[in-house]
C-alpha cells in the first residue's frame, strides 16, 4: 500500500465513461481512448470515472476493467483525472482491484455500495474502510440507493469521511435533505458530487461542488458553464439547467447507459452496442434521443 499523499484536485465536473465494444462485444480499446480525449477536450470534463454503472461494469472481466484503465491513463491522464470504480458487493476482490487501480496510476478509486447482498449500517462501514485502508489513493464513495437497494445515512458516512483517504461521495440516492445534511456536517474539503445529472443546481444551493455525469458524454461543455457560474450568476445557472432538462430526460428514458450509448454514436463513435442483458433502442426510442440531441451534435472526426 503507498502512503496517502493528500486528495488530488479531481475537478468539478467528471463524466461516468460508457464502454464502446466492437460488434464481437469485446471492449473497442481504442475508441475508449478517443472518446476519452473527446470528453476532456472538447466536452471539457476535469476527470473520468471508469468501469462505473454507465460503463457497464457489472459485465466486465476484472482484465478488461483493468486494461480499460490503462488506455484512458495512457489517453488522458496528464491532463484530467481518472477515477476508477474498484468497488462491488465482494470486499475482498475488491480491494484487489482497488490495489490494482493504484499500480497502475489512477488518480483515485470509487466504491459503490455493495448491491444484493445489503449488508446494513455497520457492513457498510466495514467495506468501505476496509478497502480504504489497503490503499493509498483517495476514495469516492458511491451512494446509490435505487440500484444498490441499501442507503448509505449520513451518521456512517460521516464516520467513514475521518477516515483520510474517503475524501468525497458521489449522490444519486435523490434525498435532497440527506444531501443538504452531508454537505453541511463532513470534514471541511470533503467533495460532495451530484451522481444525478438532473439534481446537480439543486445540490449545488445546498453545498455540492460539482457532478459525476452521464449527459457530460453530449453537453459537458454546458454542463460546466453551469457548474463554474453558479456561485456568482445562480440566474444564469438556472438558465442552463432548465435548458437542459429535456436532455437529462431523455437520456434516461431506457435503462442507461443505452441511450447515451446511441447518442454519442451520433457524434461519430462507434459505441453504441451494449452487452446483454441490456439491448439497444428500438427505432421510436432512438428518433425520440435523435430529436432531444440534434441540437448538441458535433462531429468527433477531428479527435
Amino acid at each position: 500500500m503507498g502512503a496517502f499523499q493528500g486528495p488530488r484536485e479531481w475537478g468539478k465536473l467528471l463524466t461516468a465513461m460508457l464502454t464502446p465494444f466492437n460488434a464481437d462485444g469485446g471492449v473497442n480499446y481504442d475508441e475508449a481512448a478517443k472518446l476519452a480525449a473527446y470528453l476532456v477536450d472538447v466536452q471539457k470534463n476535469d476527470g473520468l470515472v471508469i468501469n462505473g454503472t454507465t460503463g457497464e461494469s457489472p459485465t466486465l472481466s476484472e482484465t478488461e476493467k483493468l486494461q480499460l484503465l490503462t488506455t484512458v491513463l495512457d489517453a488522458v491522464g496528464d491532463r484530467a483525472s481518472v477515477i476508477f470504480g474498484a468497488g462491488s458487493y465482494n470486499t475482498a476482490e475488491s480491494v484487489t482491484m482497488a490495489k490494482e487501480a493504484e499500480h497502475r496510476g489512477a488518480h483515485g478509486i470509487m466504491l459503490v455500495n455493495p448491491y444484493y447482498n445489503r449488508p446494513g449500517q455497520e457492513g457498510l462501514y466495514a467495506h468501505f474502510s476496509t478497502i480504504a485502508r489497503e490503499v493509498g489513493l483517495p476514495v469516492l464513495l458511491y451512494n446509490i440507493q435505487p440500484r444498490a437497494a441499501i442507503n448509505l445515512e449520513t451518521p456512517t458516512l460521516l464516520r467513514l469521511a475521518e477516515i483520510p483517504n474517503i475524501v468525497g461521495v458521489k449522490e444519486a440516492s435523490g434525498m435532497i435533505g440527506q444531501i443538504a445534511d452531508v454537505a453541511a456536517q463532513a470534514p471541511e474539503g470533503f467533495r460532495v458530487y451530484s451522481g444525478d445529472d438532473g439534481l446537480t443546481l439543486p445540490i449545488l444551493s445546498v453545498g455540492g461542488m460539482g457532478l459525476v455525469s452521464v449527459v457530460a458524454h453530449i453537453v459537458g461543455a454546458q454542463l460546466k458553464e453551469m457548474i463554474e457560474v453558479y456561485p456568482t450568476n445562480p440566474k444564469r445557472a438556472l438558465e442552463v439547467h432548465q435548458e437542459l432538462m429535456p436532455i437529462f430526460k431523455t437520456l434516461f428514458s431506457a435503462p442507461s447507459p443505452t441511450p447515451v450509448k446511441y447518442a454519442t454514436s451520433l457524434n461519430g463513435f462507434d459505441c453504441e452496442d451494449v452487452r446483454l442483458p441490456l439491448v439497444k433502442l428500438n427505432d421510436e426510442q432512438k428518433k425520440i434521443v435523435r430529436e432531444a440531441v440534434a441540437p448538441y451534435i458535433r462531429t468527433a472526426a477531428s479527435v
